[in-house]
């Protein structure tokens, strides 16, 4: 199992546990408005570091490689309204096309 793998059972389960917690602590009071937009601002901020940690991590800091220009069509592909099944074969054509010509 790789770190990012054991990284993401981690962070599942920290999702679920804080979630039952606040749950419990609460009970049936509200959240104030605050602390609603923080919560539902935090896993899509998490979602996209872990995208870009992945896309441009490397052991030796940070690294430009086909799947920098497999994102950078996905993000097109998305600013242009494609379907996400569209998305990810046009991320995965241009990742493939950029590590053959290379």
């Amino acid at each position: 199992m790789t770190a990012v793998w054991i990284t993401l059972a981690v962070l599942t389960v920290g999702t679920f546990a804080s979630k039952a917690a606040g749950t419990l602590v609460l009970g049936s009071r509200e959240l104030n408005p605050r602390a609603l937009s923080v919560t539902a601002l935090l896993a899509p901020a998490l979602l996209s570091a872990l995208v870009v940690y992945e896309t441009f991590g490397s052991r030796d800091g940070i690294t430009v490689d086909p799947r920098a220009a497999g994102l950078a069509a996905a993000i097109a592909a998305i600013l242009a309204k494609a379907p996400m099944f569209v998305v990810m074969l046009i991320a995965a054509a241009v990742a493939a096309a950029v590590r053959a010509f290379t």
